[in-house]
């Protein structure tokens, strides 16, 4: 594919979304693709600020600030960098918003309604892991953020089923990938497996 490729990795907190997108990048290198990582919230100064304020900024004043950062992002990173023809694989998407805000008790049409204008991936892969697996990685983080200790492991990965099927209806190209039994290489090796048979990459 000569042109761009927007791929995204969602999944709940401690499922391995950070070290799939490393590897990703590592092995889509290799191929002698031109690849840009990326996260969210961006590592801007609103997106760094979110970062900072995440105890104390709740609700629909977070759902809104993450809301305007992906905007941003998308039209100042992750545009550009699909119109040099990069591969920009994003760590957390829409998505995150769609499950990480509904614990916040939003409205999932709201978070949507705060997040429509962006447009959606060319993919986006959702991990999935057995929750007890996922809390214990969690209980053995040094600290954990405000919405990692209101939420769980079962509640994230039902919002993310929910996510899914949100999306699915709106026609996003989406992959589900289950970890359990994989090592990170394998994750992985089924990410590109999938990307190589719709002929993406």
């Amino acid at each position: 594919m000569s042109g761009g490729l927007f791929v995204v990795v969602e999944g709940p907190n401690g499922v391995g979304k950070t070290t799939t997108t490393a590897l990703l990048a590592e092995r889509l290198r290799e191929r002698g693709r031109a690849v840009h990582v990326t996260t969210e919230p961006s590592d801007t100064s609103l997106g760094r600020l979110i970062r900072a304020s995440e105890s104390t900024l709740t609700g629909r004043a977070l759902a809104l600030a993450v809301a305007a950062d992906r905007c941003a992002h998308v039209e100042h990173e992750i545009s550009p960098a699909l119109a040099a023809g990069k591969v920009v694989i994003s760590d957390r998407y829409v998505q995150s918003s769609l499950v990480l805000q509904r614990l916040d008790d939003l409205p999932l049409i709201d978070i949507w309604h705060y997040n429509a204008h962006v447009p959606p991936a060319s993919l986006s892969c959702y991990l999935h892991h057995d929750p007890q697996v996922l809390q214990e990685r969690l209980d053995q983080r040094s600290s954990r953020s405000r919405l990692e200790r209101i939420g769980s492991p079962q509640r994230e990965a039902d919002l993310y089923g929910d996510a899914f099927g949100f999306l699915a209806a709106r026609d996003w190209p989406q992959l589900r990938i289950d970890c359990r039994g994989l090592a990170p290489e394998g994750v992985v090796a089924q990410l590109l497996q999938h990307l190589e048979q719709t002929e993406t990459i």
